[in-house]
């Protein structure tokens, strides 16, 4: 009988529907491709015999512990369970003689992961069970296996966890906590090398046929064969097999032209450090990956593959170090690439400016002391927006390109660039590249390569994109079938061409080859989880407390270390605290968008921290003034005042545990000591006596509150007027009495606590909709009484019923000192999908709004005229915001909150949310935080905004003394401050630590604050050499200065900043 003709053109759809079943499981499996995938396959006993050890809760034993402990024999259907335990499996496999001369490989599916280990305690490769894309359970036993094998031993280290945690009916839902996991699969396998041959390649076809453009010769062809194929094949005849894969390869053997695209290859996993599952599990995933990835490098010479995060690289160095020892043997061969830069894949939006230096100065550090090699590529592919600092920060961590792909998830605009120069804040500018495929999970399918070029928003200007592929997230990275894949597409008609590479060869080529690329000024927002400014309060808070801790005890030590004999700088403490505090600042921690579990072990490390730099600054504190403390708090006469800011303040400090006969005001609530520590110098000291006010204090004007006689409580004193409505808790009157100003407008309110409901699409804990800003109540108080009548400090306490479940407790204060007023907040929250914010309405008119950022300020609108002024609904600000028109403007201030809002003459803080996922208690409980409302003369950038912001968040060092002592040594109220800025306002001493490479320097970090120029001159008490340095983040110098000494003995040089710039100076201790 003739062969009929294919009539697939007339019946497309039908062909499409008969090839896609050639590779299917289920119906048609027994007579498709799949039939022919195995050529043999034994379970059971002899071949594999199976026992297992359950290690206790949730312990995670090492192989050491494990193998000594007694083994239970177990079968295919055993359940590992609950969430989260461990159970090591021991398997003694015997290849069968038949195997003779075959590949061997052990299928172990026990539906969750495992790492696979040598009975000699070599970890050889990660196990992803169950089903999916991301499915990986086989092991090669043997390339070519004997005719007579000796007996095989592994263990297998199985985790009740799949790859993305244990979440309850969605991956971000809180984890069951009693999952259980069975062993589906115990196999010893013989696969048949041509059909997966031929199944590779089919794959490609038939992707073609559905993803070229459907009228394309090259589409169509692609069906033919595909079609050609399946008439060809039947199951169980190697003939047809054989035949079947000739027909494919000759199709894919067809060359694009040299013109088309270039697609440039490159593996990575991306493992969260933390997310659905706790940091001692990514300890476990990085092994099990990079295992894996190690291993496949031994098969695929031209495999290369991309890992970041330097605390990875240093858990797998401590905890795994056969394994490390290969992952470095890898990297000097050029295939195991270490990249990014940083401590971690960190958060931009709520770290400090320090914070992102030392993400950089540790990262570099680590990989050029363990590989010999810095990267040039900044490598983020997954966090929530991008400070406008980071350009700026890259380039002075020795990186110049910048890698990410997360603006593609933008809800409301696209982003209209791929390839481009991302301009900060100062000006400088890094090379940038978002991989057009949109992900960093590719699989390496056809459609993946093809959004290579169809979704390159700029390949008018460079026809080459960078391409991510390799399950990731909860790590396991690229399989064995996409290696093959690219290996197949690496030059195929109608696709682009694909290649494996080093990022660094692409942005060497774009560089070198790119023409008329576009630059992108400013941040790169965002638009989406924006609830994430917000979310886990307590992270959020402790990571504040932390970084100004941290800042002063380097300072304190640095002082200490010059003058106090026997101090030794607590290097190595320091060292630790600040990579904990960076490891937290990872892109799903500090966000506040991991599972609970994961907050217990943060909350443990924050207090550590805390707790250790609180000692380590009193330590310090003690080595310089141990001379004059009392005995006790209870005894002491006087408190010393340390000033760790750069300018001289003058503030009402509320001191604990001393005695309170004689002072001039106790506080109301927690019967704090109030003092005036008045004209502290900047890094400078000053001591007060408890008893006896000095001259300085009796000049203080007193502050005071009164009922006005229409229905408000009002606080007042020499700068303002704040009027505070007794039924509604509100502020209803603030009086500027310097200007003669009312800054609220009639009929108009401060300080309205409003409660918006708070659901989301889809991402709970990620996301506020702009649709939060519809659904809301104005809260109004239960009661409002007067808490303090000064001298020093007023206040009023507001009572606030939220709920029925929640209350909150405000005590808004004002001192005698400064026109800021105060607002102290005490919550017990108890909700659900709700967000509590407080919003102030200003008499002040301006299209944009300030806010501060890492080392500067970023401006954003305060109208909705386009899209994508209305997309920053919701935006992110560190220690304030700030609303100006000329010559006055009123910032609002915060001790541990990011989340703004501006609209009009409207700004809001968000204070407390309440999702549900993926922790399903977070925020739920007790928070104390702060806020403030600083009215100011003349616009922002002729405020003192910044410093007062400052001086809410650092507050002065105090020190109980004897102050009959303090007049006895005559060498205290006489310190010379340590460092002076002078000349230059708007530039502000940052950082003071000691370098990193040695006890003899130390480094400075200054930052231009405002947007302006400056010509600062700094100085030093310090003994220095007359030439110092500037230099890069990582310390090392890039330009020479000179210090000139001054009649008074300090050496002082000239330092010129362009608008924020940052700039780090090395100063030589003199011997």
């Amino acid at each position: 009988m003739d062969k009929p003709v294919s009539y697939l053109q007339k019946h497309r759809g039908i062909t499409k529907g008969r090839v896609e079943r050639f590779l299917s499981n289920g119906q048609w499996e027994k007579v498709n491709l799949n039939a022919s995938l195995y050529d043999a396959r034994v379970s059971g006993k002899p071949n594999v015999e199976l026992e297992a050890w359950s290690a206790p809760a949730q312990e995670r034993p090492t192989f050491a512990h494990a193998v000594k402990q007694p083994f239970a024999s177990i079968e295919t259907g055993h359940t590992f369970g609950p969430s989260w335990s461990s159970h090591w499996v021991r398997a003694t496999l015997q290849i069968p003689a038949e195997f003779e001369g075959k590949e061997v490989r052990l299928i172990f599916d026990p539906s969750c992961e495992a790492l696979v280990w040598s009975a000699e305690g070599e970890p050889l490769q990660g196990i992803t069970g169950g089903g999916g894309d991301t499915r990986h359970v086989d092991f090669i036993l043997t390339s070519k296996a004997k005719a007579v094998e000796p007996k095989r031993v592994l263990y297998l280290e199985v985790a009740c966890n799949g790859m993305f945690g244990n979440g309850l009916g969605t991956i971000i839902g809180p984890p069951q906590e009693n999952r259980n996991f069975t062993l589906k699969t115990a196999d010893l396998v013989v696969l048949n090398a041509e059909a997966w041959g031929l199944h590779h390649n089919f794959e490609i076809i038939l992707a073609m046929a559905k993803h070229l453009p459907q009228n394309s010769s090259r589409s169509w062809q692609a069906l033919a064969t595909a079609n050609e194929i399946v008439n060809i094949y039947n199951a169980g005849d190697q003939k047809s097999i054989a035949a079947g894969h000739a027909l494919s390869s000759k199709f894919l053997a067809a060359k694009g032209g040299d013109a088309n695209h270039q697609v440039y290859a490159i593996g990575n996993c991306h493992i969260d450090t933390a997310w659905l599952w706790p940091y001692d599990e990514t300890k476990r995933k990085i092994a099990r990956s990079w295992a894996t990835q190690v291993d496949y490098m031994d098969r695929f010479p031209e495999y290369l593959f991309a890992a970041s995060q330097a605390q990875q690289f240093e858990w797998l160095q401590m905890l795994y170090p056969s394994l490390f020892k290969r992952v470095q043997e890898k990297a000097k061969k050029g295939q195991f690439i270490p990249i990014g830069g940083t401590w971690v894949e960190m958060d931009c939006n709520i770290p400090s400016g320090e914070s992102l230096a030392r993400q950089f100065l540790l990262g570099q550090r680590y990989f050029e002391t363990h590989f010999g090699q810095r990267s040039k590529v900044f490598w983020l592919p997954d966090t929530f927006g991008y400070s406008s600092q980071l350009p700026q920060i890259v380039q002075l961590s020795g990186a110049k390109y910048f890698f990410t792909q997360k603006l593609s998830w933008n809800n409301i605009n696209k982003f209209p660039h791929t390839t481009f120069h991302w301009v900060g804040l100062d000006g400088s500018s890094v090379l940038t590249h978002m991989a057009p495929a949109n992900t960093y999970t590719a699989t390496v399918s056809v459609e993946d390569v093809i959004s290579s070029v169809g979704r390159h928003k700029d390949v008018a200007y460079s026809n080459e994109s960078l391409f991510l592929y390799g399950n990731g997230d909860g790590g396991g990275g690229p399989l064995e079938v996409m290696i093959e894949r690219i290996e197949r597409m690496e030059n195929v008609d109608g696709l682009p061409r694909v290649k494996h590479a080093h990022p660094n060869e692409f942005y060497e080529h774009v560089e070198k080859n790119a023409s008329g690329l576009v630059s992108w000024k400013g941040e790169l927002y965002l638009e989406l989880h924006r609830g994430t400014y917000t979310s886990q309060a307590n992270t959020k808070k402790y990571n504040r407390q932390a970084e100004f801790l941290l800042r002063d005890v380097e300072l304190l030590s640095i002082v200490a270390q010059s003058a106090a004999t026997g101090f030794i700088y607590p290097t190595a403490e320091l060292t630790q605290m600040w990579k904990d505090v960076c490891l937290n600042q990872f892109h799903d921690v500090i966000p506040g968008s991991c599972i609970e579990m994961v907050y217990k072990d943060t909350d443990k490390m924050y207090a550590e921290v805390i707790d250790k730099a609180k000692n380590l600054k009193k330590d310090a504190t003690m080595a310089l003034f141990s001379h004059i403390a009392a005995e006790s708090a209870e005894e002491a006469t006087g408190v010393l005042f340390v000033n760790t800011t750069g300018w001289q303040r003058t503030n009402v400090v509320a001191v604990n545990g001393i005695r309170s006969v004689g002072a001039q005001q106790v506080r109301q609530r927690d019967d704090a000591v109030l003092m005036l520590a008045a004209t502290v110098p900047g890094f400078g000291v000053t001591v007060a006596d408890i008893s006896s006010p000095n001259e300085d204090d009796s000049m203080a004007v007193p502050v005071s509150v009164f009922m006005d006689g229409r229905g408000c409580v009002v606080l007042e004193n020499i700068y303002i007027t704040a009027s505070i409505n007794c039924t509604t808790g509100r502020l209803v009157s603030l009086w500027d009495r310097r200007v003669e100003r009312e800054l609220i407008p009639q009929g108009k309110a401060g300080n309205i606590l409003c409660l918006h409901d708070d659901a989301p699409l889809y991402w709970d804990a990620w996301d506020i909709e702009i649709y939060n800003q519809e659904k809301f109540v104005e809260l109004e108080a239960n009661k409002v009484t007067i808490a303090d009548e000064g001298p020093l400090v007023a206040s009023v306490c507001v009572e606030v019923v939220i709920s029925e479940q929640s209350k909150l407790r405000q005590w808004i204060s004002l001192s005698a000192t400064s026109p800021r007023l105060d607002f102290d907040c005490d919550v017990d929250w108890h909700e659900s999908h709700k967000c509590l914010k407080t919003a102030f309405t200003w008499d002040i008119s301006s299209d944009a709004a300030t806010y501060d950022t890492q080392f500067g300020v970023v401006q954003r609108p305060t109208h909705r005229n386009t899209t994508w002024d209305m997309a920053k609904f919701e935006v992110c600000a560190h220690k304030f915001g700030d609303i100006s028109e000329y010559g006055y403007g009123v910032a609002l201030l915060n001790d541990c909150k990011y989340g703004y809002s501006t609209f009009g003459s409207t700004m809001a803080i968000s204070l407390l949310r309440a999702p549900k996922a993926p922790d399903a208690n977070c925020d739920m409980g007790h928070h104390t935080f702060r806020y403030a409302v600083y009215p100011h003369r003349g616009s922002f950038n002729e405020s003192s905004v910044v410093r007062e912001a400052y001086q809410f968040n650092v507050p002065l060092v105090q020190l109980p003394v004897d102050f009959g002592a303090v007049k006895e040594a005559s060498n205290i109220t006489g310190i010379k401050p340590l460092f002076t800025v002078e000349g230059a306002p708007n530039v502000v001493l940052d950082t003071v630590k000691k370098a990193e490479d040695g006890d003899s320097h130390i480094i400075v970090r200054l930052y231009e604050a405002y947007g302006g120029r400056a010509k600062a001159t700094l100085s030093t008490s310090l003994k220095v050499s007359g030439q110092a340095h500037l230099t890069n983040i990582l310390e090392e110098p890039t330009d020479s200065i000179n210090l000139i000494a001054s009649a008074t003995g300090r050496m002082a040089a000239e330092i010129v900043f362009r608008p924020f710039q940052i700039i780090t100076v090395r100063l030589a201790l003199r011997s």
